[in-house]
């Protein structure tokens, strides 16, 4: 039995948001979307500042992403923009990598399990009841 790994799609985050390169931008994502579950990466490279603009497109990204049950993460943001994404707040939302490379890879390692490892049952010695 083999597993099959997902695509994951890396599309260049523009250096300068306008409503015209944000609607392009989204149709794009939007016809890459198409497979269920979709994974998409985020290269912040070229970004310089962090600005509304571009905040607003990465949370439009997001969010049409998830109505496919997917998920985006980001990468190679510069020091300036990524102190501004979390003043934001963003860095509760996306999960961020230092490389494209890193970041796709993030896709396919298997997650780590929150639940405690099985444990032997206490043994609380020995308890008498008393009545009363």
């Amino acid at each position: 039995m083999s597993i099959r790994k997902r695509e994951v799609k890396v599309h260049q985050v523009p250096q300068k948001v306008t409503a015209s390169v944000q609607r392009s931008f989204l149709l794009n994502l939007q016809q890459c979307a198409e497979a269920e579950r979709p994974r998409f990466v985020l290269d912040c490279s070229m970004i310089g500042d962090m600005n509304y603009a571009l905040i607003n497109l990465l949370l439009s990204c997001l969010e049409e992403v998830m109505k496919c049950n997917g998920d985006v993460r980001l990468a190679a943001l510069n020091p300036t923009a990524m102190a501004a994404f979390r003043v934001a707040g963003l860095d509760r939302i996306f999960e961020t990598y230092a490389t494209t490379e890193s970041a796709v890879q993030s896709f396919h390692q298997r997650p780590i399990s929150l639940a405690p490892l099985a444990q032997e049952p206490e043994v609380f010695g020995n308890v008498s009841e008393h009545a009363a």
